[in-house]
């Protein structure tokens, strides 16, 4: 599954963020193109922002994606986008990832494919401390340990009936989760986590952009050797 129905607000371009183009290819090619040369993947669930499903197809038989692909409108949030997409899902088990992030390699889904564990999740260390503030004044409340903390990092793989029955759990509470392997855990189920990489990076901001724009032409390996 592919989400890739945000519009980037915060980035601030006429168009949805994931038409933004990186060397002259738009943002959302790059993962489809990563999903599209594994043979493991046999279909792809993508969603659209309202008003630009015909663009998006439009697009990807521009770049003879051959793997066929699933059109689902996105919800009113993250968690439903998911939840829609999942109705069309006939496969025991479901990548999740998000056009946001274009520097995925095909090594980063085959780790998740055969990895034993069925709910599993890329994430990073935390390279910053982080407090807690006062939820109605700006004042610290408290000091949370940062080498206890994971900053939650997209693909992930889930048991797809796993993954129905949590969603399915969030609406019957009514709780709303910004991502998925929180949801589950939620659910009562374990969820695996695994070391992700830095260089896989989401684009939120027009700085993304120019540092996405930039390691998509940087070489794999930097000399760091100070004379």
């Amino acid at each position: 599954m592919l989400l890739n129905g945000g519009v980037g607000k915060r980035i601030g371009a006429k168009v949805p963020k994931q038409f933004i183009r990186l060397k002259n290819i738009p943002t959302f090619i790059y993962s489809l193109r990563v999903a599209d040369a594994l043979e493991e993947v046999d279909e792809v669930v993508m969603n659209y922002p309202e008003g630009w499903k015909d663009d998006i197809e439009d697009v990807v038989s521009k770049y003879a994606i051959s793997t066929p692909i699933k059109y689902v409108p996105a919800g009113a949030t993250r968690q439903e986008s998911v939840r829609l997409m999942l109705d069309v899902v006939e496969t025991e088990s479901v990548l999740i990832h998000e056009a946001a992030r274009p520097l995925v390699e095909a090594s980063d889904f085959r780790a998740l494919l055969e990895h034993k564990s069925k709910n599993i999740s890329f994430t990073l260390p935390l390279p910053f401390t982080v407090l807690k503030k006062k939820s109605e004044k700006d004042f610290i409340s408290k000091i949370l340990q940062r080498n206890r903390l994971v900053n939650i990092q997209l693909p992930q793989k889930f048991d797809t009936q796993v993954l129905r029955e949590a969603h399915g759990e969030a609406i019957k509470n009514g709780k709303e989760f910004t991502e998925d392997a929180s949801l589950v855990f939620a659910a009562g189920h374990k969820v695996q986590i695994v070391s992700g990489s830095d260089r896989n990076i989401k684009i939120t901001t027009p700085l993304d952009v120019q540092i996405a724009s930039f390691l998509l032409n940087a070489p794999e390996e930097f000399d760091f050797d100070v004379e």
